[in-house]
């Protein structure tokens, strides 16, 4: 008896001593994701906010690393070279694992229209989220290279010899040119091929059967991936790999001086290589991944067939996220 007392008389001290330090909420037990009126605005917003900061911080590393290592050539900018060509294979990988850790578990962490299409197409992301997360993505790379425009915009003025004159050698740090030698067909294998290794990586580390990362390391994962294909494949037309990472950049870059020259290089070299090349790249590396080693029901390489229909049979479901990253937010409400 003597006990209970005591237990009861140290409880109610307690609750009296942390009431001197909380606040008592009217239905604090209640979570909701709606606390005000901006919430609901947010939360239709969200996804498509993230894939939008996403690509516009893999534009900051990425073309600023491309002005400071060029830029910094000049005797006029720098006294003398800031970084080397591993410089830019790192600071795309950064602001690739970077741009994935941002919204990873919001959006999923495309920040890739090539991605967003082949999830789209293999593993059940909803199509009629695609439209508003390219354009979200393309406007994200937009506004990123207009930042680091803005940053190196002196330089890139000394570089060139003046602030009116604007010539491919610049406008190629923002976004990608083929090297002279390169036939049309090389450069679009070489986008083809790449992000085909792009995509095969995104699903593997998406694949619960596989070899699939602890939750949260899969932007660790892709900094290597995008090291290593900056460092083996990226010299001949500098690795776009991503349609958005090199559209917004040009869009940016015919509306700051440049003009046309960036849409007329190489007869429409800019839909055809770093746009339409990722796409088929993503689209091929999503197939053959799915052909010989996913097992899960998502893909439709896994549709059970009149027999097993008849048998109430399909494959497993695999996928647990629908993203290079992490959960995208309908999975999370």
């Amino acid at each position: 008896m003597s006990m209970s007392k005591a237990s009861n008389h140290d409880s109610s001290s307690k609750e009296d001593h942390l009431s001197e330090h909380t606040e008592d909420y009217a239905g604090h037990d209640t979570i909701t994701i709606h606390p005000n009126a901006w919430s609901k605005y947010r939360l239709a917003m969200r996804e498509y906010v993230a894939e939008f900061l996403g690509v516009c911080i893999l534009i900051i590393f990425g073309a600023g690393v491309d002005c400071q290592v060029v830029l910094s050539s000049v005797t006029g900018v720098a006294s003398f070279q800031r970084g080397s060509y591993i410089s830019i294979n790192f600071g795309w990988a950064v602001g690739t694992a970077m741009g994935v850790w941002v919204g990873g578990g919001i959006s999923g962490g495309h920040i890739n229209p090539a991605v967003t299409i082949a999830l789209a197409t293999y593993r059940g992301f909803p199509w009629k989220k695609v439209p508003g997360y390219i354009a979200a993505q393309t406007l994200g790379g937009l506004v990123g290279a207009a930042l680091v425009y803005a940053n190196y915009y002196h330089a890139i003025n000394i570089f060139e010899g003046g602030p009116h004159i604007r010539t491919l050698g610049t406008a190629s740090l923002f976004s990608t040119y083929a090297l002279d030698y390169m036939t049309a067909v090389s450069c679009f294998f070489s986008e083809f091929l790449a992000t085909a290794v792009l995509m095969i990586m995104v699903l593997a580390i998406n694949d619960k059967s596989n070899m699939m990362p602890p939750a949260g390391l899969a932007p660790l994962v892709l900094f290597v991936l995008i090291l290593g294909i900056g460092a083996s494949l990226g010299m001949e037309t500098g690795y776009a790999i991503n349609p958005a990472r090199d559209l917004g950049p040009r869009l940016l870059t015919s509306m700051v001086g440049y003009g046309r020259q960036v849409y007329m290089f190489r007869n429409q070299y800019w839909l055809w290589c770093p746009i339409i090349a990722p796409i088929l790249g993503a689209q091929a590396g999503s197939i053959f991944y799915d052909v010989f080693l996913y097992t899960g029901d998502e893909t439709p390489f896994n549709k059970p067939n009149a027999a097993a229909r008849a048998h109430h049979e399909r494959a497993r479901h695999e996928t647990n996220r629908h993203a290079p990253g992490g959960p995208s937010a309908y999975e999370q409400v």
